[in-house]
């Protein structure tokens, strides 16, 4: 098992001044964006050697809850706790808004329906809206059986979770319609889902420090399985966040804990253990090609304001990743 390299993550500048609730590489270039707690949401672009540059920043009216760019980079899209989607014009420099909920949007992501551009918003007012971002009205709304808490996209695959451990499987050939609605395969709250890069199926993590590896193909289903991790003696700790390496395949997790782990679901095999941070890890991505390993560093309010401890400060890190961090691994002989 691999410790973290000798070659320091690097920590990005000016940081967020509350805690991180969502990081995302653009899909063109290695610019990044972070949502907060403190309303904002920052654009940083990374330099060759790692160090980064504050771009552009603009702010909600409540807390930021996710980010998300376009598929050509050009724009940063956001979603809050004022029930709005926001989106940034890069080029511009000009902040509107282009979603709007009845309580607050949790997550997005920027897919593919019918061979046009749409922006999907979950939230806690139990819908998904599919926004064609030049409208003010919604191209649809669908009615999902609990609030909003995750929602990731692949190719035409979207799987959404939602309170009381419900997952929602969604083709975006047919995006009204759930082909499938499942209870998650894990005995607590979900935390986050993610689809595998192939949109095969998706991992899903929980509140008490387990994953699991779903397959959407009955016939792939025998492969599925669930595993602890996160986990200190008695103590769990809640999976903040899953990323997959977008060419091999394998993928992160990261938790309340503070410890991040890189992991081969195939050969289910641990990879790589990153050194224990100083406060939970809250959110993860990879870049565009897999080099580049963001995540946030910060409390990630699972304990209530109660316990939020004074003059923390979130920070986010940059992971230079090596192809012995991620790569696959041949099973082991049992």
């Amino acid at each position: 098992m691999n410790s973290v390299s000798a070659v320091p993550d690097v920590e990005v500048s000016q940081p967020p001044e509350d805690s991180i609730s969502g990081l995302a590489f653009s899909p063109q270039a290695d610019y990044l964006s972070a949502s907060s707690w403190n309303n904002e949401v920052r654009i940083y672009e990374v330099q060759p050697n790692g160090t980064t540059v504050g771009k552009a920043s603009y702010s909600h009216e409540s807390p930021a809850l996710c980010t998300v760019w376009s598929s050509d980079g050009t724009k940063v899209f956001s979603g809050g706790a004022d029930n709005a989607g926001r989106m940034f014009d890069i080029t511009t420099g000009q902040a509107t808004q282009v979603a709007q909920h009845d309580n607050a949007i949790r997550c997005m992501r920027y897919v593919q329906v019918s061979g046009q551009n749409v922006l999907v918003t979950g939230s806690w007012d139990k819908t998904l809206k599919y926004w064609d971002t030049r409208t003010p009205n919604p191209v649809a709304t669908v009615t999902l059986p609990e609030r909003c808490y995750t929602m990731d996209a692949v190719q035409q695959l979207l799987v959404v979770g939602t309170a009381e451990r419900r997952i929602c499987i969604y083709n975006l050939a047919n995006p009204t319609v759930a082909f499938q609605e499942a209870q998650s395969p894990l005995k607590w709250q979900t935390r986050v889902v993610s689809c595998f890069p192939d949109a095969s199926g998706y991992a899903v993590g929980s509140i008490e420090g387990r994953i699991g590896i779903q397959y959407i193909d009955p016939k792939n289903q025998t492969n599925n399985f669930t595993y602890k991790c996160h986990r200190d003696g008695n103590d769990l700790y809640s999976v903040n966040d899953i990323s997959f390496h977008p060419t091999y395949g394998t993928y992160s997790s990261a938790g309340a804990d503070g410890v991040i782990f890189f992991w081969d679901k195939t050969s289910k095999q641990r990879l790589k253990t990153f050194d224990k941070a100083s406060a939970p890890i809250t959110n993860t991505c990879f870049n565009r090609n897999g080099s580049i390993f963001a995540y946030a560093v910060c409390y990630d309010w699972s304990k209530g304001h109660q316990h939020a401890p004074a003059n923390s400060k979130p920070k986010i890190m940059l992971h230079a990743v090596k192809d012995e961090d991620v790569k696959p691994r041949p099973a082991k002989k049992r």
